[in-house]
């Protein structure tokens, strides 16, 4: 907390806050409970289109599907936590959005973790991935939601750090619909799940400052421990008085901990609670009224029920043995007042904790982009460069570790476009996340379109019309001048995209000082993106023999922040721009196509480019393929090495029968056929001279090696 904000509090309350008192204020006036310098910002979001029932303001979105099926989305970041002890910190990520999903009163039917680390050939860099992959696994195995997809990437900004995302889904029948405010004073508090200890205490200030050098022994005891058997038992308990009707509001005890569920639950709606901090069960000896009041101990859920309710909620609870106590009560007068043992330990005004002044910082632009000349290099040295970059190769390793197809409703798996998951006979729900940092760090204006605009074409790749959107922005101290302002930039630029495709952002979060030691990340926004299919028309990603090859969209000469530069340590260049009327044109005609079914199969062009895209297609069919990259639908007079590996936005590669050329050209104004699937080799083409031969079993050997990367047998 600000000294100057420890003077506001000082006035408005009249007097020295206690030290149960402060402690609370100091938990819901951090950045990361307050949102208080991005909150300005935010606002600009668009968050209504048709398809929104629910947006910002609660625990998780909620977006229409259709009559009788709603869907909730929330996405969170423990990067903090997951820097500091990568096994708990990632684990109790994907409890915490697991509980934002359920406390909207739907069932959580999959996870994205989109996740992000230093160089691997640094030991530290290593053991971080391994774990935090490790704590994803375990936890969502445990409880039996599957986590379809997300992204792995490797960056020398996050040397020693980690970003994690998480981002979930549930499925509700509308009348199920839990706020997490209550509209009606006299409702008993009640706490149910784990025992409240120590671990996690001061969590949401720890998220909201830069990691020391000494962070993994200084910050262990902010990290919360993780009990996923507990939270399955959660689950089910939660639904089952969801559905008996008895639930009034509903809230995880995430960040902030007692303090910040239950104040916010009272306070919205302008009433007041009384909290018995006593009557809290305690998994420690000896805790003090302030521990039990912030600690950030998982698995734990706060409930508003009718006093005449409370019973038979209790039997629900002891069904499924878990632990429960009535610790509060809803009052008609917004204050906030805390007993122990009887005696009053905090006596706050309910609005003193959530009215949270906003910070303004000073912005200063910055400009990384630069004109820089593509270095002189053979077009199979470049192809070897990026096929081999640990952000292109397979995320096989990642992904098998994962139960991706527990509840049975996973149509597409982990390794496409999106993930697609069955919601009734007829249609799916995608589901997938994109960042490009490489892109946002040269300009995070147009990166932040970039990435809506991929979520948009991996969505549309399987067949799906775009529904909402959800972003997690992760950055360094907004106290940081560049940082701010490419904060504000970024969100411009989430604006703009979103508004052009009719799409909403329903719920999100944003994760400031990511930075160890005075060493800032790259700008981050990651969007992950909701689509509506129909399982049938489904396209596949693979190449099969004897069928044509279609580039749909135009290749510029746009290498800044590419896979390419990145690898052959080239800093500089433009960011690729997003023609907004060339993409909703091309994923359109991309839609269409998948419906008449002209298409077998479709992969969206991004990293790595067009030579990245084919590669993968070969090697999910087991397919060869002949491809003439000078027909490639280009502007300007580009070299092979720059049409093969620029990652111009609005670009598709189809995969269809002749017989359906003529109509496929009819619908796109750029499109051409380079090239047809076959044989056991991928072969690339200028003209009459040929660039690279690889066999598909060479390039799978490559695409596979990450496990060799840990020093693992693959």
């Amino acid at each position: 907390m600000f000294p100057h904000e420890e003077k506001i509090i000082r006035e408005r309350l009249g007097r020295e806050p206690n030290e149960v008192e402060k402690a609370m204020l100091e938990v819901m006036w951090s950045e990361h409970a307050s949102y208080k310098s991005s909150r300005p910002l935010l606002r600009l979001l668009p968050t209504e289109n048709e398809h929104v029932v629910l947006g910002p303001g609660e625990d998780a979105g909620i977006v229409k599907f259709d009559d009788e099926t709603w869907i909730a989305v929330g996405i969170e970041s423990h990067n903090h936590p997951s820097a500091v002890e990568p096994y708990g910190g990632a684990a109790t990520g994907v409890g915490g959005i697991v509980r934002d999903i359920l406390c909207m009163g739907a069932r959580p039917i999959a996870l994205l973790d989109p996740i992000r680390f230093g160089p691997l050939e640094k030991e530290r860099n290593r053991y971080l991935f391994e774990y935090v992959v490790k704590g994803i696994a375990d936890y969502g195995n445990r409880i039996g939601v599957p986590t379809v997809g997300g992204e792995t990437e490797f960056d020398e900004s996050l040397d020693n750090y980690t970003l994690v995302n998480v981002a979930c889904v549930g499925v509700m029948r509308p009348e199920h619909l839990v706020h997490s405010y209550v509209e009606e004073a006299g409702l008993k508090l009640v706490l149910v799940g784990n025992r409240t200890g120590r671990d996690g205490i001061h969590g949401v200030t720890f998220a909201s400052e830069e990691l020391s050098e000494n962070a993994e022994e200084e910050d262990r005891s902010a990290v919360q421990i993780p009990d996923p058997f507990t939270e399955k038992l959660l689950i089910e308990a939660t639904l089952e008085a969801v559905y008996a009707g008895k639930v009034k509001a509903l809230k995880d005890l995430g960040g902030g901990g007692l303090t910040c569920a239950s104040s916010e639950m009272a306070g919205k709606k302008g009433f007041g609670a009384v909290i018995y901090a006593d009557r809290v069960p305690q998994r420690e000896p000896n805790m003090t009224p302030t521990e039990v009041m912030i600690s950030e101990s998982q698995e734990r859920m706060l409930f508003a029920v009718k006093p005449e309710d409370v019973e038979e909620i209790r039997r629900i609870f002891e069904k499924y043995e878990l632990e429960w106590a009535v610790i509060g009560e809803i009052i008609e007068e917004p204050r906030y007042v805390v007993y122990w043992n009887g005696e009053k330990v905090a006596d706050l005004p309910v609005g003193l904790l959530a009215d949270v002044p906003v910070v303004g910082w000073e912005m200063k632009a910055y400009d990384a982009e630069r004109d820089v000349k593509t270095p002189e290099i053979r077009f199979s040295e470049a192809f070897e460069l990026v096929w081999g970059s640990p952000n292109v190769l397979s995320k096989r390793w990642v992904w098998e570790q994962y139960d991706h197809e527990v509840q049975g409703r996973t149509v597409v798996k982990p390794g496409g476009d999106a993930a697609v998951l069955k919601i009734n006979e007829k249609y799916g729900l995608a589901f997938v996340a994109d960042g490009n940092p490489n892109h946002s760090h040269l300009n995070p204006y147009h990166g932040a379109i970039g990435a809506v605009a991929e979520v948009v074409r991996n969505l549309v790749s399987v067949g799906a019309r775009p529904l909402a959107l959800v972003d997690n922005l992760n950055f360094a101290s907004p106290e940081r001048p560049e940082v701010y302002w490419s904060f504000g930039e970024t969100v411009k630029g989430l604006v703009e995209a979103a508004k052009a495709f009719g799409l909403a952002y329903v719920s999100g979060n944003v994760s400031f000082y990511n930075e160890v030691v005075d060493r800032p990340i790259k700008p981050t926004p990651v969007v992950a993106g909701l689509g509506k299919v129909e399982l049938e028309k489904i396209p596949g990603v693979g190449l099969e023999d004897g069928l044509l090859i279609g580039v749909v969209g135009v290749t510029r000469r746009e290498l800044g922040g590419s896979e390419l530069y990145a690898r052959l340590g080239v800093e500089g260049g433009f960011t690729p721009r997003v023609s907004l009327d060339e993409e909703k044109a091309n994923a359109e005609g991309i839609l269409e196509a998948i419906r008449r079914g002209l298409v077998k199969a479709v992969h969206d062009v991004s990293r790595g480019g067009i030579a990245v895209a084919l590669a993968e297609m070969a090697v999910a069919g087991s397919a060869g393929f002949a491809a003439d990259l000078s027909a490639v639908p280009a502007e300007g007079r580009l070299s092979p090495v720059e049409t093969a590996f620029s990652e111009s936005h609005g670009r598709y590669i189809v995969v269809f029968p002749e017989e359906n050329l003529e109509a496929l050209r009819a619908l796109f104004r750029h499109f051409t056929v380079i090239g047809k699937a076959g044989g056991s080799d991928a072969v690339f083409h200028w003209r009459e001279e040929e660039l690279l031969r690889r066999s598909i079993s060479e390039l799978r050997k490559i695409h596979e090696s990450l496990p060799r990367l840990l020093g693992e047998e693959e």
